[in-house]
């Protein structure tokens, strides 16, 4: 990925946390030189350097695997435009984002105790805050219907583009700006651009 240094992100908490606060990514594998996508949640297991996932048996991606290339990982945090009259100083429309590359080798798990243990997993970090939380019952069915992946990870690799490369009067301008605008998403991104 493109990364000017001053929008490089290296802190390993952050990265984690942007992971852990948008676990769904888009998994990139490439077969007969064409990219091929899936939209999926993801577990990072940061000590382990491990990303946990499922896709269902009828995606071909999981046959990519086998190969041996390697595969990538995005997320996307927190992003909105940016106007230019939000500034102090003259600028330029722009985009201010967060984003976290990873890059690894991918296996294709068929144990179903495994998979199993991927879904409750998934599961449980998200029905964690509901009064009624889902308890995973299975149909044998559903699971061989899903193949687990797992992916050891080789490198990772963060973009925060949070208007570094601006004056602290058009960055406190910007986040008035995106705090005022009423949406989540932006108030997400002005949070991040003030270090809170």
């Amino acid at each position: 990925m493109y990364r000017p240094r001053h929008f490089h992100e290296e802190d390993a908490d952050k990265l984690h946390a942007l992971i852990a606060e948008n676990p769904f990514g888009v998994l990139i594998t490439v077969v007969d030189e064409r990219p091929f996508a899936s939209h999926i949640p993801f577990i990072y297991e940061r000590q382990n350097s491990i990303l946990l996932g499922h896709v269902a048996r009828a995606n071909p991606q999981w046959q990519h695997f086998s190969n041996g290339q390697p595969v990538m990982a995005i997320f996307q945090g927190p992003h909105a435009y940016v106007s230019p009259t939000w500034y102090v100083d003259p600028g330029v429309p722009t985009w201010n984002y967060a984003v976290v590359h990873i890059y690894g080798a991918a296996k294709a798990i068929e144990d179903r105790s495994k998979i199993q243990e991927i879904i409750e997993r998934l599961t449980e970090r998200q029905e964690h805050r509901s009064e009624t939380p889902w308890v995973p019952r299975y149909d044998e069915r559903l699971l061989n219907a899903i193949v687990g992946i797992e992916i050891v990870v080789s490198e990772v690799q963060g973009k925060f583009k949070l208007g570094q490369n601006r004056s602290a009067v058009d960055r406190a301008s910007v986040i008035s700006k995106l705090t005022a605008s009423g949406s989540e998403a932006n108030a997400a991104l002005a949070k991040l651009m003030s270090g809170k």
